[in-house]
């Protein structure tokens, strides 16, 4: 008779630094342009120089690691507007997150939607996605998001 599933221990159990954790597998995206149009006046700009941003994302179970996703994205000039600009990221992570969109949105539903506390929501981000979150900054994401009412009565 076949079983609902083999109980497979979780070897990351038991760590408690960070540092200790399973190093994350690459993945390398390009954002890497010769020209883009300036966000303020649209017009063409060409590429100076160009820049890379790591983004911590969804990890994979099977492999029992994290992913770190690095973004090479080109930096431009415009002639007109003499202003600097980077080629627009925000479709993949919010300026200066370390986290994907990804992350976020599900750090959030598993606090608002399952009404985890922060603390278990980071393991749970850990245990089933790979992902290492600080629970204080799921808290400063719930917060943000203005999703969850701290009165409930």
């Amino acid at each position: 008779m076949f079983g609902p599933g083999e109980y497979v221990s979780d070897a990351t159990e038991g760590i408690v630094r960070v540092g200790d954790l399973p190093k994350p597998h690459q993945k390398k995206r390009t954002r890497n342009r010769k020209s883009a149009p300036c966000p303020i006046c649209r017009r063409r700009s060409s590429r100076r120089r160009t820049n890379q941003r790591i983004l911590h994302d969804l990890g994979n179970r099977e492999t029992g690691r994290p992913v770190d996703v690095e973004y090479l994205f080109s930096i431009h000039r415009c002639p007109y507007c003499q202003k600097y600009f980077g080629v627009d990221l925000s479709d993949v992570a919010a300026p200066g997150s370390l986290y994907t969109k990804r992350v976020v949105e599900l750090a959030v539903r598993v606090v608002v939607e399952d009404g985890l506390p922060y603390r278990e929501a980071s393991w749970h981000l850990w245990r089933d996605h790979r992902v290492f979150v600080p629970f204080a900054t799921i808290q400063n994401w719930v917060e943000a998001s203005g999703k969850k009412n701290p009165h409930k009565d």
